[in-house]
């Protein structure tokens, strides 16, 4: 067996030295920490994931994965007895947090940097100005198709990484269903193209997984050994249909039954800062908020 050339061996042993001071610094923390570590047998997956929104109007409408449910944060209210006040969210991510908050009558202020959360806190907030007309307007979108009656009009830009994500039949109703959209009014036309951001992964042949964007066999894209099956991939009128729809009847108010005794809750007020916590923290006033609420982004 012939042995390492010594280049090698000198940077392998670098490579295990630094993995050693690696593991002898999170040693070192998990030790300091110790005495403050509690194990929380009531926090399951189901309430510090996502996975508790699925059900859940209006936090179900984009499968963000990174985010926390929305029972999470009410249950660490009622925990430590917050009522009322400002709380905020340095990383906002989907606006769980936010959201939760405005719903128990406490205002809200999230930092978010990436566009989609940007988009999604928009287009919810957005909504509860939504008029009668608006919501007929949705309706009449998804009973007639409207995308399907226009030229297409729009050309999907694409980036390498992405080229190849849909089939050219799903491509082309995308791009149909852009160019309808332009001739709606601001709040119909943010919905709407808010409902296509939701479903773009159930239409591609892509799935995102962590740092990696696996591509289904059916993609005609070169596969390793042990080729990637997603699963089912939906067909756009389908997917976007049902997505309009839910929107619809999560938000209309005349979908709902009434109560015999309604309480009017009132809401608190949401903002959102766009950018970086690290830019927009030093900027925001002293003694502010009753409670910040929040899961730091991480490596992986």
């Amino acid at each position: 067996m012939a042995s390492l050339p010594i280049s090698d061996h000198i940077a392998l042993e670098v490579e295990n030295d630094a993995l050693r001071e690696i593991e002898n610094l999170d040693q070192h923390l998990q030790d300091h920490f110790q005495t403050k570590f509690l194990v929380q047998p009531s926090l399951t997956r189901l309430l510090v994931s996502f996975q508790g929104n699925k059900t859940r109007p209006i936090y179900r409408w984009y499968k963000y994965k990174e985010a926390f449910s929305a029972s999470l944060v009410e249950l660490l209210f009622q925990k430590y007895g917050l009522a009322q006040g400002k709380i905020l969210d340095p990383f906002a991510g989907s606006g769980t947090a936010l959201f939760a908050a405005s719903n128990l009558g406490i205002d809200a202020d999230g930092i978010e940097l990436l566009p989609i959360g940007q988009q999604i806190i928009d287009t919810k907030i957005l909504t509860s100005e939504f008029t009668s007309d608006d919501f007929t307007r949705l309706k009449t979108w998804v009973n007639l198709r409207i995308w399907k009656q226009v030229e297409k009009e729009f050309s999907l830009p694409e980036f390498r990484i992405t080229k190849g994500a849909y089939s050219l039949e799903t491509k082309t109703a995308i791009e149909q269903y852009i160019g309808a959209c332009s001739q709606e009014n601001p709040r119909v036309k943010a919905v709407l193209f808010f409902a296509l951001l939701c479903v773009l992964e159930s239409i591609s042949y892509t799935r995102k997984d962590g740092q990696y964007l696996p591509w289904d066999y059916r993609s005609g894209r070169e596969q390793g050994k042990k080729p990637f099956n997603k699963g089912e991939i939906l067909e756009f009128d389908y997917a976007i249909t049902n997505k309009i729809n839910e929107i619809i009847n999560d938000l209309d108010p005349f979908a709902h039954q009434i109560a015999l005794f309604p309480t009017k809750q009132t809401k608190g007020q949401i903002a959102l800062y766009k950018g970086s916590c690290l830019e927009v923290m030093p900027s925001l006033p002293d003694e502010t908020y009753d409670a910040i609420i929040t899961s730091p982004p991480y490596c992986n």
